[in-house]
């Protein structure tokens, strides 16, 4: 059992086992890594490294100590909602969008669903509170949503996709009832990398008058520059009558270290639902705009200054390039015999597994994690995982795609023995 020394140790000494500890972490500067890290390049990195680190003591929790976390935050808000649909300033109070920054995804869709909840009882004040409000999704949407409904207190209500994985609508209006409180689209979903038909799914919020929340964690900041190059096409943001809430995520494809996310409303009064307010103890007014209550200033002086290093043209960039990763990959993947891609992936993100009668697509990433590659496994129908980056365009996919053709024709009808596929975990 590892215990305090008593003298402390040296800056040295602890810096060296830092990398000693490090030799076995994934080497994502290599671009061989399809997951987990997002990187934009050594300058940037610079950057938003010195940025982070300015404000790596600093705490979020009052803004009148930090100011200028507040208005970095106010910035990349603004930022965001200009990318999502918004006509007006981010917050402000003639009605536009309003949000706050969390510390990632499930942060942001914790908060929507909570919002969701407390607008359920809102518009039924006389409710029983032995009822259950209910979410219906499809089977696609982020595992966090579940996560919200069992600390919340809600029913969550799976759906089917169809043949292209994407959400079936039908199946998802037969599910709503005067329980439901929330309905979810993702813009793209994280399995298969495509975008849920969000305008039909908003027909049924509209409908019922539902909490619409379409998470775009994957795709808030590469939609926004892909859609204006004419390489994707599809209505899924503030534009589309009836969505609620979106969340986006900074530390994605925003290139933004860990964590950092944004929960955008539609406006103030919604956003007013997800904050916690409370003066009852003898601290003083204790106010919260997200789940936690300490919020480090790093992250959010990071997320400012990356933002502010890309530009709309460097964030244009990084969006096209990672968008020809994957059309390289997804076109290389298909030309493979006895592999195919899952569905029809929309941006950036590309699922591939067996074709009938091909290998165990298990064992084919083992034996790519053997030379060094990193993709995530999936399941069901079991698949490989890639969420591409711009370093990967081009010679990485190349090298990728000849050692995924090895793998098959080396393999015959070997099977893996591990048949888990884990898209986080714990000890």
């Amino acid at each position: 059992m590892t215990e305090l020394s008593a003298g402390g140790r040296s800056a040295e000494e602890i810096l060296a086992e830092i990398d000693e500890l490090r030799a076995d972490d994934v080497a994502h500067e290599s671009g061989r890594v399809f997951s987990l890290v997002f990187h934009a390049g050594p300058e940037h990195e610079a950057v938003v490294a010195a940025a982070h680190e300015r404000y790596l003591w600093a705490n979020a929790l009052n803004p009148a100590a930090f100011g200028g976390l507040q208005r970095m935050q106010r910035d990349v808000i603004a930022i965001t909602a200009s990318l999502l649909g918004g006509d007006d300033p981010a917050g402000s109070a003639d009605g536009g969008l309003a949000g706050f920054m969390t510390s990632g995804g499930t942060e942001s869709i914790l908060c929507a669903v909570e919002a969701a909840k407390v607008r359920w009882y809102e518009r039924r004040p006389g409710a029983d509170r032995g009822r259950v409000p209910n979410v219906v999704l499809p089977v696609t949407a982020h595992a966090a949503f579940d996560k919200g409904c069992r600390l919340f207190g809600l029913e969550p209500r799976r759906t089917p996709v169809d043949d292209r994985y994407r959400a079936d609508v039908d199946a998802m209006a037969a599910r709503v009832d005067d329980d439901t409180a929330l309905i979810v689209a993702s813009a793209p979903q994280y399995p298969q990398g495509v975008i849920d038909p969000v305008t039909d799914v908003a027909a049924i919020a509209l409908e019922h008058d539902l909490h619409f929340h379409v998470d775009a964690c994957m795709g808030g900041y590469t939609l926004p520059f892909l859609a204006a190059e004419g390489l994707v096409d599809a209505e899924w943001d503030f534009r589309v009558e009836g969505v609620t809430t979106i969340s986006a995520d900074l530390h994605k494809y925003a290139y933004v270290p860990k964590g950092a996310s944004v929960i955008m409303h539609r406006d103030r009064e919604s956003r007013r639902r997800q904050t916690f307010v409370f003066d009852g103890w003898l601290g003083g007014l204790y106010a919260s705009p997200g789940l936690l209550g300490t919020r480090p200033g790093g992250p959010i002086a990071a997320a400012w200054a990356s933002l502010q290093f890309l530009g709309r043209d460097g964030m244009a960039r990084m969006a096209r390039t990672s968008y020809e990763a994957r059309v390289q990959l997804d076109e290389g993947v298909r030309a493979i015999p006895g592999l195919d891609v899952l569905g029809r992936p929309d941006a950036t993100l590309c699922a591939f597994g067996a074709a009938p009668g091909g290998p165990d697509i298990f064992a084919v990433g083992d034996r790519i994690a053997a030379r060094g590659w990193h993709l995530d496994r999936q399941g069901p129908p079991d698949n490989l995982h890639a969420t591409c980056t711009p370093p990967q365009r081009g010679a990485v996919i190349d090298a990728l795609l000849a050692d995924l053709a090895t793998a098959v024709d080396e393999l015959g009808g070997a099977r893996a023995e591990d048949r888990s596929a884990t898209y986080a975990g714990f000890e």
